[in-house]
């Protein structure tokens, strides 16, 4: 059985009041006495439950943060950050993932609320949640990571994907490419749709038809596998020239799917990924990528909401874009 306080107050000699003041306020006590206290905690082995202890005082050190898909790099290096931020500030971090399911996603939500955490960091599968605004409004700071909420009742970091698609857009009319698929996943996902928005606005800047140059191929999710079986049988001489994928994963999975048929990459398909993960640079033909600012993106997410949690009568929100940036490889 696990020690309890009182056991380390009989062990030293000392009341329980004195052992409390010892973990929680160790200057009221003298040293003599501290020295007495601490050796009793350590013959015991007793370890102070300090759940129990913030939520008496309703000041938990822990954060919870729900990621929509763990399986992807980009929610590691996000979620890095994140742990960096806390692990400075002496918070632990309760990771969540939600696998792209938005009833995985509210029991997450409901855990977290019963286990007191201080605040939430989540990208969400929908930004529009009632789970999420209830939550808010019962005093649970939240934060949207890699997510926009243009109503501005929470604080949110993200990044212009308007601007990324563009940027791949650009890049690939330059290289002369006038069929270019985009292999997307869910056009209801936000960030899918805005990438999808700046590869048009870009080939319309060229002074092209979007609806003749783009081909828009909507995936159920941003998996390798997944961007693999569907680019096989698409793939051809007769068919599109260039690839834009809305992540680096389904990018993987059509580039093994352009290397399994015999396609020449960059000179029979160029692919065009996004985020930038780690294993970009390492794929077999080295892939190019709009790279996102990832663990930036988890220390500006948790910071905010500890300045939310510190001070919320006086926080204002705010919501935070970065600008991506062009990373170009041996596949474009």
């Amino acid at each position: 059985m696990q020690p309890s306080i009182k056991d380390v107050a009989q062990r030293a000699g000392v009341s329980i009041g004195t052992v409390s003041n010892v973990l929680n306020r160790p200057d009221k006590v003298a040293e003599s006495t501290r020295a007495h206290v601490l050796a009793a905690i350590e013959e015991l082995g007793f370890v102070r439950n300090s759940s129990a202890a913030q939520l008496r005082a309703g000041t938990s050190r822990s954060l919870g943060l729900i990621v929509l898909d763990m399986a992807n790099p980009f929610f590691h290096d996000v979620a890095k950050g994140v742990e960096d931020v806390a692990t400075e500030l002496g918070y632990a971090v309760v990771l969540c993932n939600a696998d792209e399911q938005a009833e995985r996603e509210d029991r997450y939500l409901r855990v977290l609320e019963e286990q007191r955490v201080r605040g939430v960091l989540i990208t969400p599968v929908e930004v529009s949640s009632e789970r999420l605004d209830a939550l808010r409004r019962r005093g649970t700071p939240t934060v949207l990571v890699d997510r926009h909420d243009a109503r501005a009742n929470c604080c949110s970091v993200a990044v212009d994907d308007v601007a990324g698609g563009e940027l791949a857009g650009e890049h690939l009319v330059s290289r002369g490419h006038r069929r270019i698929a985009y292999f997307s996943g869910p056009l209801s996902l936000r960030q899918c749709a805005d990438r999808l928005t700046g590869l048009r606005n870009a080939v319309a800047a060229a002074g092209l038809d979007p609806d003749e140059v783009v081909d828009v191929v909507e995936l159920p999710a941003l998996k390798a596998r997944i961007g693999y079986e569907a680019a096989r049988p698409l793939l051809g001489p007769t068919g599109f020239t260039a690839a834009f994928c809305a992540n680096d994963l389904l990018a993987l999975g059509v580039l093994r799917a352009a290397v399994s048929t015999g396609m020449r990459v960059p000179g029979d398909l160029a692919i065009l990924g996004y985020d930038d993960i780690e294993f970009a640079a390492d794929a077999a033909v080295p892939l190019s990528s709009v790279r996102q600012p990832t663990v930036l993106i988890g220390r500006n997410a948790a910071q905010l909401l500890l300045e939310e949690c510190d001070d919320p009568d006086s926080h204002v929100h705010k919501q935070v874009m970065f600008k991506p940036t062009l990373v170009v490889r041996e596949s474009t």
